[in-house]
């Protein structure tokens, strides 16, 4: 094995469990919350797991082996140095402080060109604000019918919103995947052999079930934050609605983009229809601190990412 395969395997397994344990609450992080008093772990794991194992599968046949989905068709194939493997290294560190950083910027940023690096940040910054005005129009239309703060969904209706829950997380997982596995494939041959294929799905379900056994990780502490994150029904219209919204911005075009933004994004916006819709009892001196903290860590992976990039690009390798 030489240096830079070394690099490769560092940088992939870094980017595994980054994305995993970092990402993955995005999707995961309501429907472990929802589920864990119900569930075995194991049982939300194997399902989770079947879903990632069909979705690399499905992207490897249908694609020419490539697992990304097409998402770095705009970031060309390069030999793999050790500032590479740094940058997932990174992202693992913030993870472990519980903070909510774009995996998109902090990876790939530094395989992309400056001009690449602003679309994937111009796209993110529009599916921020697409995601907000979309929940917050969302959830005025459905404080009229329900009110998140209580679980008042009837005992004889749980196994339908259950259902309707489980169904809505592997769209969303499957729709997600499709996404961010560019942040983990930019590590390997874009033509994947079969058994490397076969490797990278162990890999990633073995993270997955550590991410289940430790119920979510200290970054789910941003969905727990958040008004009825817990309740199967908050967490099936949370998924439905981030899961359309991800597909959209999939067919919209190739250039990659952060997940972490649009998610966020989507419970700010719910958050203030909510505060808008229940005066009463719920102030907005609360929603503004707390959307007010996810924005700036953020706003502190972006500032890291771009950092990165312009280190390696300008001091580093200036040739890249």
């Amino acid at each position: 094995m030489d240096i830079h395969t070394l690099y490769a395997f560092i940088g992939f397994m870094l980017a595994a469990y980054a994305v995993i344990g970092n990402d993955s609450v995005q999707t995961l992080g309501t429907f472990i919350a929802s589920n864990t008093r119900v569930f075995k772990w194991y049982w939300l794991w194997l399902a989770a797991s079947i879903v990632l194992a069909f979705t690399l599968i499905f992207g490897w046949y249908t694609n020419d082996g490539d697992i990304s989905y097409g998402r770095l068709d705009k970031i060309p194939p390069v030999q793999i140095e050790w500032y590479h493997a740094a940058a997932p290294g990174v992202l693992v560190l913030l993870t472990r402080i519980g903070i909510p950083v774009s995996t998109t910027f902090l990876v790939l940023s530094v395989f992309a060109s400056t001009v690449v690096l602003e679309k994937m940040l111009m796209k993110s910054v529009v599916g921020y604000g697409l995601s907000a005005m979309v929940a917050y129009v969302l959830w005025i239309v459905l404080s009229k019918f329900i009110n998140e703060k209580f679980n008042t969904v009837k005992k004889g209706t749980r196994k339908y919103w259950r259902t309707a829950q489980w169904l809505s997380t592997g769209f969303l997982w499957f729709s997600w995947l499709s996404h961010d596995m560019a942040n983990i494939a930019v590590f390997l041959p874009r033509e994947l052999p079969f058994n490397m294929l076969i490797g990278a799905i162990a890999v990633l379900v073995t993270w997955l079930g550590v991410i289940f056994y430790t119920n979510g990780g200290k970054i789910q502490k941003v969905v727990l934050e958040k008004t009825g994150s817990r309740f199967m029904r908050s967490a099936t219209i949370i998924d439905l609605i981030y899961a359309c919204i991800l597909w959209y911005f999939k067919e919209l075009n190739s250039i990659p983009m952060s997940t972490t933004w649009v998610f966020v994004g989507l419970l700010t916006g719910r958050e203030l229809a909510i505060a808008t819709a229940h005066r009463a009892d719920y102030k907005f001196g609360y929603v503004f601190p707390l959307v007010g903290k996810d924005f700036g860590k953020m706003m502190i992976g972006l500032l890291v990412s771009v950092a990165m990039v312009l280190t390696i690009h300008y001091l580093i390798n200036p040739t890249q």
